[in-house]
């Protein structure tokens, strides 16, 4: 069985505010509907991250949503998070399996097919493949895969790891949902979706609904 329920996950990121901000929207999140948190800073120092990541583990505490820290195993072992998401440039996710052990949740970015190849190799326990469509929440110098390279790139895992929960990410939105789920995703990653919205809350329980009622029709 899959140890990570990937339907909702809500990335809080450094830029929407400090570390007692980021932990009331991560617990707001996962109060209303996320089923796994993640913390991802690119800018801030090493010291700064991990207050923030203690605060955000010590937020979510009593929630039992897990939470994994974006990029740094060092900062995710010393803040106690449940695990890490890796990317390309990252540790290798086998590396960060044998440091972090077996009861750590570890993540990977998909983007091509060299990706997809290294999550099969990997000791993962969910992927995310992305981004599908076009985002401002963060540069990205590869094209988006849409939703025709995102069905391929699932197809490809789902024939080696038929039990691995794959994710989407960005540019997600209500109205696009169905139609990632459609095209073989088990839940979806967002940022501006939740932690844009006028409120957060009602916008976390609006996003898992479609996220449920999308996988119920697909399951048909």
């Amino acid at each position: 069985m899959p140890k990570v329920n990937y339907r909702l996950n809500a990335l809080v990121d450094a830029r929407l505010g400090d570390g007692d901000h980021l932990a009331g929207l991560a617990r707001v999140a996962a109060l209303n509907g996320a089923t796994l948190i993640q913390y991802r800073d690119k800018t801030n120092a090493t010291r700064t991250m991990i207050e923030q990541a203690r605060a955000i583990g010590a937020a979510l505490a009593d929630t039992g949503v897990p939470f994994v820290v974006n990029d740094r195993v060092d900062v995710a072992l010393a803040a106690g998070a449940n695990g890490v998401h890796l990317g390309r440039d990252d540790m290798d996710a086998a590396m960060a399996r044998s440091i972090m052990g077996d009861t750590a949740i570890i993540g990977l970015t998909v983007k091509n097919e060299a990706d997809a190849e290294a999550a099969i190799a990997s000791p993962i326990d969910y992927a995310c493949i992305g981004g599908v469509y076009e985002t401002l929440s963060k540069h990205n110098p590869d094209p988006p895969v849409g939703l025709l390279g995102f069905a391929r790139l699932r197809a490809a895992l789902l024939a080696a790891k038929p039990d691995l929960p794959v994710g989407a990410i960005a540019g997600i939105n209500a109205p696009r949902v169905a139609e990632v789920v459609a095209a073989g995703a088990d839940g979806v990653a967002v940022i501006s979706t939740i932690f844009a919205a006028s409120d957060p809350a009602v916008a976390t329980r609006e996003l898992r609904a479609c996220v449920d009622g999308a996988l119920k029709e697909a399951a048909r």
